[in-house]
């Protein structure tokens, strides 16, 4: 995990990092905006939707050549279903997923790839994913302008 960077959104911070596969952001944090109390309740809940788990396992296929495909198809058919829970951890020991990270501890919490980030963030409200998206952009412009220009250089 590299640099770590906090953005407020809505009066919530929320927490990002950079990793190999892209930015990832805590979804700890977002459900917090919902309830700062149960926060793994509302991403479990999230999680017990078929179209959060077709998404999140597009995500993978596209992007992870070591993803479980079969774990996939017998978690996507019984997502959804009454009976049907699913947490962070267990998506990710089942399925190999990479876009999904739950570290526990101090500075624990589920982050993910910014595009599955989102895809929580409108599930959660249109208006805390419009206002999350507008602070990430509002980062990545600032870090662009703070880093060091190649000027045409390779």
């Amino acid at each position: 995990m590299s640099k770590k960077e906090i953005i407020t959104v809505q009066g919530t911070v929320v927490t990002l990092y950079e990793a190999q596969q892209g930015d990832f952001i805590s979804l700890t944090d977002i459900a917090r905006h919902r309830d700062s109390e149960r926060s793994d309740y509302v991403l479990q809940n999230w999680m017990r939707n078929r179209s959060t788990i077709e998404f999140m396992g597009l995500w993978e296929q596209f992007n992870n050549s070591d993803f479980n495909s079969i774990e996939f198809d017998g978690i996507k058919n019984m997502a959804g279903s009454n009976s049907f829970s699913l947490t962070p951890k267990r998506w990710i020991e089942t399925t190999n997923a990479i876009g999904v990270v739950s570290k526990t501890g101090r500075y624990g919490g589920t982050f993910a790839h910014k595009d599955i980030a989102f895809e929580f963030a409108t599930w959660l409200s249109a208006e805390f994913k419009f206002y999350l998206i507008r602070e990430f952009q509002r980062l990545k412009e600032d870090e662009q302008h703070r880093s060091p220009r190649t000027h045409g250089r390779v």
